[in-house]
């Protein structure tokens, strides 16, 4: 079927063709519902407050470990509501275990679960618990959160405007560098080097963008600031870049020589033949500022000490989307995320 990928997620066209007409019922409270670039829906339950939601996949990947996998479970349903500009309240989990999964693990897993939800302060509400035969994916069911908010502080991808400064707030390929770093240490330490795998590592835990959300959103947000905030997931910051703009209905100048990609993410990339600024990147934010406040909001950020690069301006819908460098170069989506092919080659290859 045209536009349905072997793998990885699915894309504008065939959501705008197959999923997004049919949509349920019609009610008048939903502010914000399903939309391409969108991670959150947006429920008005009454004049002064809405309830924000997003799920996500719910991770168990053997190689990385039970309390790394459910550090992923946690925290990139968590960084989508972080995006609009809230800490996420509750939580939902529909667990669909592999068959080889022992009772221990089990526990261990979802100790850990419960103990990041803590830390974040998110009450774990009900879900659904089993286990499946056959399953042995790394994605291992879903996880959905609930927050209610004020209305008038609700944030959500699509409203960066033209003449908004595009920031980049830390560094590319975050999750899919630590994971394969994790993952595969003896042969990134062979070919990179002890200290590429080191820092590679050492990564993960900066893979949720929920802190540097709520510092990002504590500057002010709408005119006063940060105007829209999107997390760089599936096919990087130039993947997540298209995103945004296409649900705000906007164009984009990417400045070629802003896009950092850190030491350990080109080494690794290089290795196994990928660009990190097109592979997943949890952890990372893309946050459109209003121009009046772009140099605060970069100077208190850069103070907090994470790294901030400007690195594009939104521009009118008609004007498209480009890299600007030397030349300019149409900004295109890559379509399917190296990271997946990267990833299971390397454990059918055995590699270690």
């Amino acid at each position: 079927m045209k536009d349905f990928p072997s793998v990885g997620k699915i894309q504008d066209d065939f959501l705008k063709s197959h999923v997004f007409p049919s949509r349920g019922a019609t009610r008048g409270e939903v502010f914000k519902g399903p939309k391409y670039g969108v991670d959150t829906s947006v429920v008005n339950i009454s004049d002064s407050l809405s309830l924000i939601s997003a799920t996500d996949p719910a991770s168990l990947i053997p190689t990385l470990g039970l309390k790394e996998s459910a550090w992923l479970t946690v925290q990139l349903v968590a960084s989508d509501i972080a995006t609009a500009g809230c800490m996420p309240q509750y939580a939902q989990f529909c667990l669909n275990l592999p068959e080889y999964l022992t009772a221990e693990q089990f526990n261990e897993y979802w100790r850990w679960v419960s103990t990041w939800c803590e830390e974040l302060g998110v009450a774990i509400t009900g879900g659904h618990t089993g286990k499946v035969q056959g399953q042995n994916s790394t994605v291992s069911g879903g996880a959905t959160m609930f927050s209610c908010v004020e209305t008038n502080s609700v944030l959500t991808s699509d409203m960066a405007r033209p003449g908004d400064d595009l920031i980049l707030l830390k560094e590319p390929a975050i999750i899919s560098t630590s994971i394969l770093a994790l993952s595969f240490p003896e042969t990134i330490k062979n070919a990179c080097g002890e200290e590429v795998m080191r820092k590679g590592q050492e990564l993960f835990y900066e893979s949720s963008a929920v802190k540097a959300a709520m510092d990002a959103v504590s500057l002010g947000v709408h005119t006063q600031g940060v105007r829209a905030m999107h997390d760089v997931t599936e096919c990087g910051v130039v993947g997540a870049t298209i995103e945004m703009m296409m649900a705000a209905e906007c164009g984009v100048e990417i400045y070629r020589d802003k896009l950092v990609r850190g030491e350990a993410q080109q080494a690794i990339g290089d290795l196994f033949g990928y660009d990190p600024l097109y592979t997943i990147g949890a952890g990372a934010l893309l946050v459109a500022v209003h121009p009046n406040h772009t140099e605060r909001v970069v100077r208190s950020l850069t103070d907090k000490n994470y790294p901030v690069q400007m690195i594009g301006k939104v521009m009118p819908q008609e004007e498209g989307m480009y890299l600007i460098g030397n030349d300019k170069e149409l900004l295109e989506h890559p379509g399917t995320d190296p990271y997946w092919s990267v990833f299971f080659n390397s454990l059918k290859q055995g590699l270690k």
